[in-house]
């Protein structure tokens, strides 16, 4: 069985946490962040860290507490230092351009592909093949990587699409004759 919930969350230095009842929330220098409370967790702030524990003895509430540790873990690293995801564009005409809250990709389609960001995401194209996203929630950070992935997954014949920095595509051998 996980432990997870039984160490607690260190906040550092410039990073409010403010625990009620319910909620969590979390203020730092790259934004705030809520997050409503499972009834089977108990959370309460000792000085400078946070604590968690099941309020009942059962197998849920304990897995509950450790995804609940894990998930504000998430919120005091965001607020205070953020998240950065990298994808890269491979293939012959697929470019990326960044200007405002929208992403502009050119992706081998007939048209144009414009992404319109979530507030909360920012985005930064380095060079035409790469878009760097960052954001102070890692779940809306991921959720965003993801759709804009889904325009045009890696393919395994020639690799061409849109895939993470540190993705891996495994290739396949050509149809021979």
């Amino acid at each position: 069985m996980s432990r997870v919930s039984s160490s607690p969350v260190v906040i550092p230095a410039g990073v409010d946490v403010s625990v009620s009842a319910d909620e969590i929330s979390v203020k730092g220098t790259k934004g705030a962040l809520n997050m409503a409370v499972h009834s089977s967790v108990s959370i309460r702030k000792d000085g400078d860290s946070i604590l968690f524990e099941p309020k009942d003895g059962s197998k849920s509430s304990g897995a509950m507490a450790g995804t609940t540790r894990a998930l504000v873990n998430n919120m005091v690293v965001g607020a205070s230092v953020g998240f950065e995801k990298r994808l890269q564009l491979v293939g012959v005409g697929y470019r990326a351009k960044a200007s405002g809250n929208t992403l502009n990709l050119t992706l081998g389609f007939s048209h144009p592909v414009d992404y319109v960001l979530p507030s909360g995401v920012a985005v930064d194209t380095p060079t035409q093949t790469e878009v760097v996203l960052s954001s102070a929630d890692k779940q809306l950070l991921g959720q965003v990587a993801a759709e804009i992935r889904a325009f045009r997954p890696p393919e395994p014949y020639k690799g061409k699409g849109v895939r993470y920095a540190d993705e891996y595509v495994r290739r396949k051998e050509a149809k021979k004759k």
